[in-house]
């Protein structure tokens, strides 16, 4: 500590003379490591880390589908403001308290008609959860070293929700891929642990919906709803996916309602061949009859089983 204390003398030239000058008494500092890159919180967390963020929801992703064996998916897509059908008509019961003289204020009467509205549509809840158990029991079944045709949800609330628990109570696999949003969604329960994804990226969620899609269902919804409809279509109808793409669309009497398909066509939008893309089904075993053939003949012919080999993640040209 004495030595570290001694002051520092220096000795310079000035006009001609060598002066003696004193530098003031200054602790020598301590040294210190830096902080790794990776683990430096300012950096991964900040503008300059934002591509090792894009980098790992791609990375982390897929090794735990590896490290799970998942072969490829099915995909639910809905309204996450469904219910099921016993919480929809408990809700309607609170809300109309029956026996009340006053009518009620019109606030209250446009909560009583979208909670009519809940429950005439929780019949696509019932459905969602029919189907998801219908694939997931049949999935099981076909052997093989990895999971093939795992249901896969945005692992949130309504249609989401339904779809994990289908596939939760015939005892298969499904995976969730979650969004970091500020106010909603939490998973839902019904995800299994392993495969149950966070994401902050909404285009890097996208790409695992896609990826290692061999099906996709999609049940009545709203934006986000049709957002993932249109582009998976668009895929499809531009072959940007190097595989098969089953595409069910769900529930025709709300569908035809808020989209006309064939006005597409008759605009000279599309051409009529692009209405093949997709298929429109109005129960769950017409449903799963459709994706059970389409998939079997598609991704389970003897090209995709042979010499007893399991295809690895699916191949897209994305």
């Amino acid at each position: 500590m004495f030595l570290k204390q001694l002051p520092t003398i220096k000795r310079v030239l000035y006009a001609g003379k060598r002066e003696t000058i004193k530098m003031p008494d200054k602790p020598i500092p301590k040294a210190s490591r830096s902080l790794l890159a990776y683990e430096n919180p300012k950096f991964t967390n900040g503008p300059d880390g934002r591509p090792l963020r894009i980098l790992s929801e791609y990375s982390e992703p897929l090794a735990r589908f590896r490290r799970e064996r998942i072969q490829d998916t099915i995909v639910f897509f809905g309204s996450a403001r469904f219910h099921s059908r016993s919480a929809a008509e408990e809700h309607l019961q609170l809300l109309e308290k029956p026996g009340s003289a006053q009518p009620a204020p019109p606030e209250e009467q446009e909560r009583v008609r979208l909670a009519h509205a809940d429950v005439q549509m929780a019949r696509y809840y019932e459905d969602a959860r029919r189907l998801a158990y219908l694939l997931g029991n049949w999935s099981k079944g076909l052997g093989g070293k990895r999971h093939r045709f795992v249901v896969t949800t945005g692992g949130g609330p309504g249609i989401m929700e339904a779809a994990n628990l289908g596939a939760y109570e015939a005892g298969a696999k499904s995976i969730g891929l979650n969004i970091h949003l500020p106010f909603e969604q939490m998973p839902n329960p019904y995800i299994t642990p392993e495969l149950n994804f966070e994401f902050h990226y909404f285009f890097m969620r996208k790409l695992w919906f896609a990826y290692l899609a061999k099906a996709l269902v999609i049940f009545p919804g709203g934006f986000g709803t049709f957002d993932e409809l249109f582009e998976i279509l668009t895929l499809a109808q531009t072959e940007k996916l190097a595989k098969k793409i089953t595409v069910v669309i769900y529930g025709s009497e709300y569908w035809k309602k808020v989209i006309n398909f064939q006005a597409f066509v008759d605009a000279g939008a599309i051409s009529p061949k692009d209405l093949e893309l997709f298929k429109m089904c109005d129960t769950p075993e017409e449903a799963f009859d459709y994706l059970r053939g389409s998939l079997t003949e598609y991704h389970l012919g003897n090209q995709s089983l042979q010499k007893g080999k399991s295809p690895e993640i699916a191949k897209t040209r994305m």
